[in-house]
C-alpha cells in the first residue's frame, strides 16, 4: 500500500502533482483553491516517499492487486467452523526484564529438586527474550514468575522443545549452539551450526524398546543436523544424558525456514518435512531407523510444490509449517509473500520409496510427450491438494518472521503481523474472521505466537482453557483468553 501522507491527504497531492507536471496552470489554481491546499502543493521535492507515488503507479498497484485475487482460493461459506468463544481478551504478563520476546509457548517444565513447584501441574508459560534470558511463569490467573534463567546461553535463545514431559529441554541460540538441559543445569552442549540455529524439533519414538528421541536442528548455514538421544533411566547411578554426535545431516541449497517430523500414514515411517528459502516446495527426507556407526546424509524421498502452476521464478517461501491437531495429513503454511502474508492449507502428498523405483517390467519409452504429461499430472495433483490459499492482509517485509498456529479444535489458525495485530483465519473458508488489536503496540512486530489447551487450577479444580500466547518487539508477552 502507498505510504500515508501527512496533511493534506495523499490523493489531493497526487492530483495537484499531475496538474503541475502537465502545466495545467489554471486548473491547478482552481483545484488548490477548492481543495484548500497550500500554494506549493504537488511540487516535486527530494523526499523519496513523496516522489515514489504517482497516479499511474497507484493504478498499476491496483491492477496488480486485482490480478492476485484471482490466484486466491477460498472454501465453502455454507458452514461456519470458527468455533466460539475464541481467545480475544488480552492480559499482559509482567516480565522481570524489558526486552524483545523471541519465543513463547505453554509446555511442561519440571524441577526435580524444587519442592515449591506443583508437580501435579507441570505446565508453565515459557518465554525467551533478546537479553539471553528464559522466563517461566505459572499458568494460574496471575501468571506469577516462577523463575528466570539468565545464564543458560551466551546469545539469545531462538527455539526450544521439551522432552519427556518437561524433564529435559533442548534449546538453540543465535550462536548456532544446541543445549540439553535438565532443571536449571546444562547437561551437554554442541556447536555444529556455523550460524543461527533457528529451529529445533523433536520426536519421541515410544514404539522402540529403547524409546529414542529424534532431534533435528535447522541453521542459517544451510544445514540440518539430526541427533538420536537415548536418555538414561532414573536413579543416582544413571549415566548423565548427552546429545552425542549428529547421526545424520541434510545439506540444503538455501537456508531452512521450518521443519517437522511427520509419519507416513500407510507405512508409519518417520519422515522429516522441510521448507527452505527461495523455494516453493516442501521436501520429504527419509530417516534411517537403525543406528549407524558413521553419520549419513539423508535421502530426499520426494517434494511437493505449493505453487504448481506458477510461472514466477520465486513466488514465496513456506516460512512456517504447522500440522493440524486433528488431521496429521493437513498442513497450515505461513508464506513470505509481500506486502501481505498469505496462508496455505494443504494436504500432504506423502511419497513412498516405490515412487523412486523404475518398474522392472519395462515402462513406456520416455519421450518429451510422456514427460510433459507426467509433469502436468503431478502439477494437477499438487494443485488439488491445496485446500485454502488466502490473503490474511497481515503486513510483512522481507525481514519478517511469518508464524502460524492452529486453534486446538482445528477450526482455524492464528497468524502474526508486523502491525501489532493477530488475525484468525477460518480453516474451512480461508476468511479472516477475528482481528486482535488491543494487546500489542500499534505498528509493532509480533515475533512469535502459540495456541493450545491449557489446564488451569481454579477454585480447587482443574479447568481447561483455550489460550493464545504472543510475544513481540514491543517487549510484551500477552496471554489471550476467551
Amino acid at each position: 500500500m502507498p505510504p500515508t501522507s501527512q496533511s493534506p491527504p495523499l490523493a489531493s497531492i497526487l492530483v495537484a502533482r499531475f496538474l503541475r507536471t502537465n502545466n495545467y496552470t489554471e486548473t491547478l489554481d482552481a483545484f488548490i483553491r477548492e481543495a484548500g491546499l497550500p500554494a506549493g502543493a504537488g511540487q516535486v521535492t527530494d523526499n523519496k516517499n513523496e516522489n515514489k507515488w504517482t497516479i499511474e503507479s497507484v493504478l498499476e498497484e491496483k491492477k496488480a492487486f486485482d490480478q492476485t485475487l484471482g490466484f486466491e482460493r477460498y472454501g465453502e461459506e455454507e458452514k461456519e467452523e470458527w468455533s466460539a468463544p475464541a481467545p480475544s481478551n488480552p492480559k499482559i504478563v509482567e516480565t522481570p526484564t524489558s526486552s524483545n520476546i523471541l519465543a513463547c509457548s505453554v509446555d511442561p517444565w519440571r524441577y526435580p529438586n524444587d519442592n515449591e513447584v506443583n508437580h501435579d501441574s507441570p505446565s508453565h508459560l515459557i518465554a525467551t527474550s533478546a537479553d539471553k534470558q528464559l522466563h517461566l511463569f505459572k499458568t494460574e490467573d496471575e501468571n506469577a514468575l516462577v523463575r528466570s534463567l539468565p545464564g543458560l546461553s551466551e546469545s539469545p535463545i531462538l527455539s526450544y522443545v521439551t522432552l519427556r514431559n518437561g524433564e529435559y529441554v533442548c534449546l538453540t541460540n543465535m550462536s548456532g549452539q544446541l543445549f540439553l538441559q535438565k532443571d536449571a543445569e546444562i547437561l551437554d552442549r554442541r556447536k555444529d551450526h556455523a550460524k543461527y540455529a533457528v529451529k529445533v524439533v523433536a520426536y519421541e519414538d515410544d514404539s522402540s524398546p529403547q524409546k529414542p528421541i529424534w532431534i533435528a536442528t535447522a541453521g542459517w548455514d544451510s544445514k540440518i543436523y539430526l541427533y538420536r538421544l537415548t536418555l538414561p533411566g532414573e536413579g543416582p547411578e544413571a549415566d548423565p544424558a548427552t546429545i552425542g554426535e549428529p547421526v545424520a545431516w541434510i545439506p540444503l541449497a538455501s537456508n531452512p525456514e521450518s521443519l517437522l517430523f511427520v509419519q507416513h500414514p500407510d507405512t508409519k515411517e518417520l519422515l522429516l518435512l522441510i521448507s527452505r528459502s527461495d523455494s516453493t516446495h516442501l521436501y520429504y527426507y527419509q530417516l534411517q531407523h537403525q543406528p549407524l556407526t558413521t553419520p549419513y546424509e539423508c535421502n530426499l524421498l520426494g517434494k511437493q510444490n505449493l505453487a504448481p502452476h506458477s510461472n514466477a521464478w520465486i513466488a514465496f517461501s513456506p516460512s512456517c509449517l504447522a500440522l493440524s491437531p486433528h488431521d496429521p495429513g493437513l498442513l497450515a503454511v505461513a508464506t513470505s509473500t509481500l506486502p501481505h502474508m498469505k496462508v496455505i492449507i494443504v494436504r500432504l502428498l506423502f511419497p513412498s520409496t516405490g515412487d523412486l523405483d523404475v518398474s522392472a517390467s519395462g515402462p513406456e519409452p520416455v519421450t518429451q510427450a510422456t514427460q510433459a504429461f507426467a509433469a502436468l499430472s503431478l502439477q494437477n495433483r499438487e494443485d488439488a491438494a491445496i485446500v485454502i490459499q488466502a490473503n490474511t492482509f497481515a503486513p510483512q517485509t522481507s525481514y519478517s518472521t511469518p508464524q502460524v498456529a492452529w486453534r486446538p479444535d482445528g477450526s482455524g489458525v492464528w497468524v502474526n503481523g508486523d502491525d501489532g495485530v493477530i488475525r484468525g483465519v477460518e480453516a474451512r473458508t480461508g476468511k479472516v474472521v477475528s482481528v486482535l488489536k488491543e494487546g500489542h503496540a500499534v505498528g509493532s512486530k509480533i515475533r512469535t505466537i502459540w495456541a493450545g489447551w491449557v489446564d488451569v487450577m481454579g477454585d480447587g479444580e482443574v479447568v481447561r482453557e483455550e489460550w493464545l500466547v504472543s510475544g513481540g518487539f514491543d517487549k510484551r508477552l500477552i496471554v489471550w483468553k476467551a
